[in-house]
């Protein structure tokens, strides 16, 4: 593929960029030429996207697509829907799309008989025809997981929790600093706990921690060794691991090395979430997501949701020095999102090579970050309204509040977010008093979802997949390895080697060693 910032397009983008820094830019004419909310929004069932207040014009907008064109997005697209090997550098498909299918239309069987054993869990969980040593039923259910097998899960609960049993807690536990893992047990009854041990690999450093910490609760308390069945689930593709553990073979659920961990909660990940929801909702988000699926494969790109967002943050990074991006969603229930958001895109986009081994000669990921609303408008969007820096914003809005008796309330939340994205677009010029100005022309999405439902959510989640995966396209890198991270967890191993042997210190670097030496006398063991 012919380098991206030498072509043609790509040089008229630089040059058409320029017309949006000239000190005499304002979005507010851009609206004044009227049309511009019909002609820069888009409507897909129960979501809108309006990116009317972006830095663009149909002549950007037309040279964007002629960019995605030409690197090809389109056939991109095309082989990822198809399963072919397009994670190069693992030489697997990134196919986690097909785990959104509807049961008529899937071709994989694994898929559908785990989609089968998962129901058949939820069932006897819910009642209670599965239950602990002591044979109470089961009250509490723990994830434990980390990335990918806890982000996920973690946040589709959270922003379902209306939606919830009131009969089952469903909590999750990630770090591997035993206070977490400590505090969630305190409020724990171990006759009535299930543990989910989340773990593609069965490996994973954190999660095995945690699970051996469990498993010390459950035996400590009561539990016999051969109950330990009782009370733990595993999702892995390791089953020996598994079973070397000690959870029964008919308790793993598998998990497939085509479906990445950040794109997990659509596959036995998601059992958590089935859990808390009930199957039936949980295929409603899947639903919801191959909704979007299937606009992203067929809709043109001048109407394709994911494909403009996507193009839209390639314009930012490439031509305005847009180091972050802040997504902030107007509802609680969505609380974390961005922190799931930022390992998708992070991990995703991270990357300094093409998929060809060469370096990329534009910048690619950037910083992905973000509260509920009203939160940061006491904190950082000072610095959104007043800073040097641009950062584009996700805004997301729910039309319809879960919550009782509030519409009021719900209103005044609502007044809020359309009100931070006008007055970013629209600053205000105070000449008297430089310090009360803002500049204005500062570019945002808004999303509104109807409702927060599963179809809505699992509809919305797949949108920022797909921008991501545009993105990665343009730049021609692999959006779906992560050798970053598994540098430092290698590292890690040779470091907790070094902590607990002296003799392992020798070649380490004089800044560890003199770390590692302050933290043994104050741990006392100098």
């Amino acid at each position: 593929m012919n380098s991206l910032n030498t072509s043609a397009t790509w040089r008229a983008l630089a040059a058409k960029s320029a017309e949006f820094k000239a000190p005499d830019f304002s979005l507010n004419a851009l609206f004044a030429q009227g049309e511009r909310y019909a002609n820069f929004s888009l409507a897909r069932e129960d979501l809108l996207l309006d990116y009317s207040k972006n830095l663009l014009d149909a002549e950007t907008r037309t040279l964007l697509i002629q960019l995605a064109e030409e690197r090809r997005l389109k056939q991109a697209i095309q082989a990822m829907f198809a399963g072919e090997i397009i994670n190069k550098t693992e030489q697997r498909p990134a196919h986690h799309v097909a785990l959104r299918l509807p049961e008529e239309q899937q071709t994989n069987g694994e898929v559908s008989a785990t989609l089968r054993k998962m129901s058949a869990l939820v069932e006897k969980i819910h009642t209670g025809d599965w239950t602990g040593h002591s044979g109470r039923q089961i009250e509490t259910v723990i994830n434990i997981g980390i990335g990918g097998s806890d982000l996920g899960p973690a946040m589709v609960v959270e922003a379902l929790r209306s939606e919830c049993l009131p009969s089952l807690t469903v909590q999750f536990v990630s770090n591997v600093d035993p206070i977490h893992m400590q505090q969630m047990l305190e409020r724990s009854n171990p006759e009535t706990t299930l543990f989910i041990v989340a773990s593609k690999s069965f490996t994973t450093a954190e999660t095995l921690a945690n699970a051996n910490y469990a498993r010390r609760w459950l035996l400590k308390s009561g539990c016999a060794a051969d109950c330990l069945n009782r009370h733990f689930v595993a999702v892995s593709s390791n089953v020996n691991s598994a079973l070397a553990f000690g959870i029964a073979e008919e308790n793993i659920y598998p998990m497939w090395d085509w479906v990445g961990g950040r794109y997990s909660l659509w596959s036995a990940i998601g059992l958590p979430i089935a859990l808390a929801i009930g199957m039936d909702k949980f295929r409603q988000l899947l639903a919801g997501a191959h909704s979007m699926d299937q606009h992203f494969a067929t809709a043109e790109f001048s109407e394709n949701m994911p494909v403009v967002m996507g193009l839209l943050s390639v314009w930012y990074r490439g031509f305005f020095d847009t180091d972050s991006f802040a997504v902030v969603p107007y509802s609680q229930s969505l609380d974390k999102l961005p922190d799931f958001l930022q390992q998708l895109s992070m991990e995703s986009l991270g990357k300094r090579v093409t998929r060809d081994g060469e370096p990329l000669p534009v910048n690619s990921g950037a910083v992905i970050w973000g509260t509920p609303g009203t939160n940061g408008q006491h904190s950082y969007f000072q610095l959104l309204h007043q800073g040097t820096c641009v950062i584009p914003v996700d805004f997301i809005a729910v039309a319809n509040s879960n919550a009782d008796d509030a519409a009021e309330q719900h209103e005044q939340l609502l007044a809020n977010c359309l009100a931070q994205s006008l007055a970013l677009m629209e600053g205000r010029e105070n000449s008297a008093e430089p310090h009360r100005s803002s500049p204005g022309s500062r570019p945002s999405n808004t999303l509104i979802l109807k409702a927060l439902s599963p179809s809505a959510l699992g509809s919305l989640l797949a949108l920022f997949e797909h921008q991501v995966f545009v993105q990665s396209v343009i730049w021609d890198i692999n959006a779906f390895d992560q050798w970053g991270v598994e540098l430092g967890k290698t590292l890690a191993k040779e470091m907790l080697q070094a902590l607990g042997d002296e003799a392992e210190r020798a070649d380490l670097d004089a800044s560890s060693q003199g770390l590692i030496a302050q933290l043994k006398r104050w741990q006392g063991t100098a």
